[in-house]
């Protein structure tokens, strides 16, 4: 995918994230509200642009499971344990970082990271496809609880 429409999902990212106020159960479940204005890539599936959310489901022991919803809530698109990634500073606000393809590819989600966390969550895809998408150029979008 060339770098323009890299930027439109970026923007997409920057202007949509939406990082929920603070009550205990809301932190901790990291509920986050994004918007895509291109398909994006998941694994077992390509979600076309719209809204969603992602959050942890599970236990305060199970801190791995991602589940993303539909805008309304009504349809899980993914629930999958992911893998934990340890970063060394605390997100200044959402972190998403996406794996760049080639052009008849969506850009693929790699890893999730709430606003204020220093671990993210990185999602699981076949291992042909983990591969390849180590080899693609990674860009990671940040946007602040403000939404810039």
């Amino acid at each position: 995918m060339n770098r323009k429409s890299l930027l439109s999902i970026v923007f997409a990212v920057v202007f949509a994230c939406a990082a929920i106020p603070s009550a205990s159960a809301e932190q901790a479940n990291q509920l986050t509200k994004v918007t895509f204005t291109q398909s994006v890539e998941i694994p077992g599936r390509v979600l076309p642009a719209g809204t969603y959310w992602l959050m942890l489901v599970g236990d305060t022991f199970n801190r791995n499971t991602v589940r993303i919803y539909s805008a309304d809530m009504s349809t899980v698109y993914l629930t999958q344990v992911t893998v934990s990634s340890q970063h060394q500073n605390r997100a200044d606000g959402t972190a998403i970082t996406f794996a760049e393809r080639n052009a008849s590819q969506p850009e693929a989600l790699l890893e999730w990271r709430c606003s204020g966390e220093a671990v993210g969550h990185e999602f699981q895809y076949d291992k042909t496809e983990q591969r390849e998408l180590a080899q693609d150029r990674q860009e990671t979008v940040l946007a602040n609880r403000a939404g810039l």
